[in-house]
């Protein structure tokens, strides 16, 4: 039998402690080159859920690119996001994505990265605000309302913070409602899926504020002055009179300051309504 000596338990703490530095130096030039990296990629924007230039989305994407960002609009209708993009001009690059599903979602992310990008700020805005009796709600449609609204927000984080953890900073926004903080009659839908967004922002704002990134949750509460509303219900902005309803760049601008807020006073939840809106 070999008997070890205290030279040899000395060569042996000599080994271990040499190959641990050395990994923990190899970490350290690591995470400096990707710093280095960093500092020499342009930084860019995602915003998920948008349609024509005058909505919520549209508004985003452009306060986005006057801040100095490349905008990625990302939207399921090409017509829409093409012309979104071709108003911002050439800070925009327009991606047919459709949020229910992952495969498009992860796609988006995948060419962001490929086209040199650092992702600064990654917007959720996708919604299902329909009114729909319960007992005429299917199963189908339950799960699909979940789908879009909530399942996306997850695949769309998920996505968003293995960049942003990379890089050690970014700002994740998601587009809530009133209906995840009470569900009206007629609402079971809507609500049951903005609630479920607003528990899954409020846990990654737990988890990854401390690792440099600002996750937010914005409820929008009242009708957006948009091409939607005016399309499907015409006169009814007119009928809430002077900013009765919510204005798209209004909104964008609350974005935007959320995504430049020192992070010794980051504001996790704030709800935008009309000064007259009935809560």
């Amino acid at each position: 039998m070999t008997k070890h000596t205290d030279h040899d338990s000395g060569l042996a703490k000599q080994f271990f402690g040499r190959l641990v530095r050395h990994r923990l130096n190899a970490r350290q030039r690591s995470r400096r080159q990707r710093e280095l990296q960093a500092l020499n990629r342009p930084k860019a924007a995602l915003i998920v859920g948008v349609g024509s230039p005058n909505g919520i989305g549209g508004a985003i994407a452009r306060r986005a690119a006057e801040g100095g960002l490349h905008v990625y609009v990302a939207g399921r209708t090409a017509d829409k996001i093409n012309a979104t993009a071709a108003d911002i001009g050439s800070q925009a690059t327009p991606i047919v994505v459709d949020a229910r599903n992952t495969a498009n979602i992860q796609r988006a992310f995948r060419q962001i990265a490929a086209d040199g990008y650092e992702l600064d700020l990654v917007v959720h805005n996708v919604g299902t605000n329909r009114p729909k009796s319960f007992m005429d709600i299917t199963t189908e449609n339950f799960e699909s309302a979940w789908q879009q609204d909530t399942a996306s927000g997850f695949e769309v984080a998920r996505q968003a913070l293995a960049a942003m953890t990379e890089q050690g900073h970014g700002t994740l926004l998601f587009t809530g409602a009133s209906a995840s903080l009470r569900g009206k009659s007629g609402f079971a839908l809507f609500a049951h899926a903005k609630a479920g967004l607003r528990m899954l922002a409020q846990s990654l704002a737990r988890e990854f504020g401390p690792q440099g990134i600002h996750v937010a949750h914005v409820v929008i509460d009242g009708v957006v002055d948009g091409d939607r509303v005016r399309d499907i219900v015409p006169g009814y902005v007119e009928g809430q009179g002077e900013d009765g309803a919510l204005s798209p760049a209004a909104i964008a601008e609350t974005y935007w300051q959320l995504h430049q807020q020192h992070r010794s006073v980051w504001t996790h939840e704030l709800d935008l309504r009309p000064f007259k809106e009935n809560w």
